[in-house]
């Protein structure tokens, strides 16, 4: 195996079943890189997922811009590609959540959201690059910070300090008695645990499903002798199962964070009571 604990991949060891040594099993030192400049004791480093989100942003803005540097009446391909990406989530997510006529300033926002989400989960299944920024949980913490400090300054632009207040905390007098309760458990929900269930959703999802590409695929490897070989096909069938699912998951995360925000925007603009 590996001398470095932080490196284990699956190429990188001799072990395989029946050689007398334990599976090398992925954990979290599976989601740890070395910094590939700077010093990582000093926190000012630059790594393996850094460089992919960077690289993730050029690739988007070098489509987009390829796309419709020279746009045409009639599209050619990638024209075609581009627009189509852009008018689903126009009409798929923004105007079917927060509508036409209050959603379209929101559309350049929320398309870059969605395309940069969706890239940096599809890097899990990039060779080479083989993991998805969005299983650091800084990445969609940041970017549901941004889309919590929108919605938040948004909510205080269109209300004003009491009626964003009761925005927050859901007020509505009818309520009564239970009026206190409700709106204490509204203001927590709101805002304290939306921006975290809001980053976690999207986390946990990408996590979980690099480990399991992981472990099937280090399996594979460790299974592939004597008579482990046949158990190594069907641990590799898996991975194949795995890939396929995972490219599904990939977009509907990315899918699910934008239509999180969009809702968010959308209550943000809706009428008090």
């Amino acid at each position: 195996m590996s001398a470095d604990p932080t490196q284990v991949l699956a190429f990188e060891t001799n072990c395989h079943l029946f050689d007398g040594c334990g599976f090398p099993a992925p954990g979290l030192h599976s989601f740890l890189f070395k910094p590939l400049w700077g010093d990582g004791d000093s926190n000012l480093y630059f790594n393996k997922t850094m460089l992919l989100a960077l690289l993730g942003s050029v690739v988007i803005v070098a489509f987009f811009w390829a796309a419709f540097r020279k746009p045409k009446l009639v599209p050619g391909k990638l024209q075609m590609v581009a627009e189509a990406g852009y008018d689903f989530v126009r009409r798929g997510i923004v105007y079917e959540t927060i509508g036409k006529k209050e959603g379209e300033k929101y559309v350049p926002f929320m398309v870059s959201l969605f395309f940069f989400v969706w890239m940096m989960n599809l890097w899990s299944i990039v060779p080479i690059a083989q993991f998805p920024v969005t299983a650091i949980i800084a990445y969609p913490a940041a970017i549901a910070a941004i889309v919590y400090l929108m919605w938040v300054c948004l909510t205080f632009k269109r209300h004003g300090f009491v009626g964003a207040f009761k925005n927050f905390t859901g007020y509505d007098k009818s309520l009564g008695p239970v009026l206190p309760l409700s709106m204490t458990i509204e203001f927590f929900s709101n805002l304290i645990v939306r921006p975290f269930t809001h980053t976690v959703r999207l986390f946990a999802n990408m996590f979980a499903g690099h480990t399991l590409l992981l472990l099937f695929t280090i399996a594979s490897w460790y299974m592939l002798n004597g008579i482990g070989i046949a158990y190594s096909a069907v641990s590799f069938t898996m991975v194949i199962v795995m890939t396929a699912f995972e490219l599904f998951i990939q977009a509907v995360q990315a899918y699910v964070f934008v239509l999180l925000a969009c809702s968010y925007v959308q209550g943000a603009l809706a009428e008090g009571h």
